[in-house]
């Protein structure tokens, strides 16, 4: 028999994407959506698809899709974000892949990423794989595949066998400007937090220096020219000289929270 498969999926004012998303999944045995909140029409969304719906006030990225996870029944588990949705091409591949035996434990997942309507092709954007699909046992009787808990870009903790499948998911990140300068600002002061809890920061003004004004060139230089994101157009130019701030805005908001300790 083909092993069930759960997807998990965390959301918070989701509208705009959820729908989206959930009809990318409708071949999974079950879906679990855990809301931290929302005020939009995110949770008649859900229930319409028939999802599982738990209600979870918000505590970090990391604890939220755990919750999510341990709420789902199946024996593999897909996790979303409410941005992603599945290509045709992929929900076939991963339909064909459990019915199969999957001989791996985890796989990971290519990303299109799109920025201002463009998939970001270059600069280090694409395939950008991320570890979404995974047995919650690994075949070995490791402890339960789990997220890491950091402030920001969570991973899974898996002890097996990882692999990487063919086809995408579409990241519908950033619809316009303003939604990923907000992005760029929530996420850098969670980046802040890693950097202080790594030790990372310095009273020195030539460490500052390097910090808010080199890191963020050298960022720039490398993923716009040698990783030819200036293939991407406008979009990539954009993408890349704003996403080289979120180095220097982590930087510094790490030296203002260290100074005022």
């Amino acid at each position: 028999m083909t092993p069930k498969l759960s997807v998990a999926i965390i959301t918070l004012n989701e509208e705009a994407n959820l729908a989206r998303t959930l009809a990318s999944v409708q071949f999974a045995d079950e879906i679990v959506v855990v809301d931290s909140g929302s005020t939009d029409r995110t949770l008649e969304i859900a229930a319409s698809f028939k999802a599982k719906l738990f209600l979870e006030p918000w505590q970090g990225f990391a604890a939220q899709k755990n919750f999510a996870i341990e709420r789902c029944t199946g024996t593999w588990i897909l996790s979303l974000d409410a941005d992603e949705a599945l290509t045709p091409e992929l929900q076939a591949e991963i339909g064909a892949l459990l019915a199969s035996a999957p001989s791996a434990d985890a796989y990971l997942l290519r990303r299109r990423n799109i920025f201002l309507g463009r998939w970001i092709r270059h600069g280090g954007f694409y395939p950008d794989p991320h570890l979404r699909l995974f047995r919650r046992h690994s075949a070995n009787f490791a402890p339960p595949a789990r997220f890491t808990d950091r402030p920001v870009h969570e991973t899974i903790a898996l002890d097996g066998v990882t692999e990487t499948l063919k086809h995408d998911i579409v990241h519908h990140a950033y619809p316009t400007l303003e939604s990923y300068i907000e992005s760029l600002n929530r996420y850098s002061t969670l980046g802040a937090q890693t950097v202080i809890d790594k030790g990372r920061t310095s009273d020195s003004r030539l460490a500052l220096l390097h910090n808010v004004l080199v890191l963020p060139t050298l960022t720039f230089f490398r993923n716009y020219l040698l990783r030819l994101g200036f293939l991407d157009g406008r979009e990539g130019l954009l993408l890349h000289l704003y996403h080289s701030t979120y180095t220097s805005w982590q930087y510094a908001k790490a030296w203002q929270t260290a100074r005022t300790r």
